[in-house]
């Protein structure tokens, strides 16, 4: 079993690097098969068409969120709670490599377009963005703390491509950057 999810996870990698260097309409399941080098058929034990592996992304993608919220949900909600969901967020993002899947995103909008994942994708995101705030905190704070995850997304993806830092340098400074975020939006709900 654990075979096959290594081998579930390496076709999402190498599809999502040829979708980004050639374009996801210009990528074929057989092209994927070869960078791989496997058959098309053991490809299709996998994956039967580019919509599923892109749908398979997503759906990884929700289950990290979702299992995200399911812990926060579950602890009491802290200043120091804020602060680990902010950096767990961090970890998946890197883990899933998230600067390809944005790299993905940016150069086929029209394959991201067509998956209807989305409207969970998005829902998932408001209930992470839940956890971080109290039902009477006032609104600069609530947009603060949701804006904390979001500066990690935008510094991943401003400096995306830029040689002169890392992958690993980046996030650790997105991480610094969110954290700041949420201490400055925990340090307005104190005095409101």
């Amino acid at each position: 079993m654990r075979e096959q999810s290594n081998t579930r996870r390496r076709i999402q990698e190498v599809a999502l690097e040829l979708f980004t260097e050639q374009g996801y309409e210009a990528t074929s399941l057989r092209e994927i098969a070869e960078r791989l080098g496997v058959t098309k058929a053991a490809l299709y034990y996998h994956f039967k068409t580019k919509e599923e592996i892109i749908g398979s992304l997503i759906d990884d993608r929700l289950t990290l969120l979702r299992e995200l919220v399911d812990w926060a949900q579950a602890q009491p909600r802290t200043p120091d709670l804020r602060r680990e969901v902010v950096r767990r967020y961090a970890a998946q993002l890197q883990d899933v490599k998230h600067s390809n899947i944005m790299r993905f995103a940016e150069r086929n909008r029209t394959a991201l377009r067509d998956q209807s994942r989305g409207e969970g994708l998005k829902e998932a995101m408001m209930n992470v963005f839940a956890v971080l705030v109290e039902p009477d905190d006032p609104l600069p704070v609530k947009i603060q703390s949701a804006l904390s995850i979001m500066s990690m997304h935008v510094g991943l993806f401003l400096f995306d491509g830029d040689d002169k830092h890392t992958d690993d340098e980046l996030s650790a400074a997105a991480l610094e950057v969110a954290l700041g975020m949420i201490d400055t939006a925990e340090s307005a709900r104190q005095r409101a």
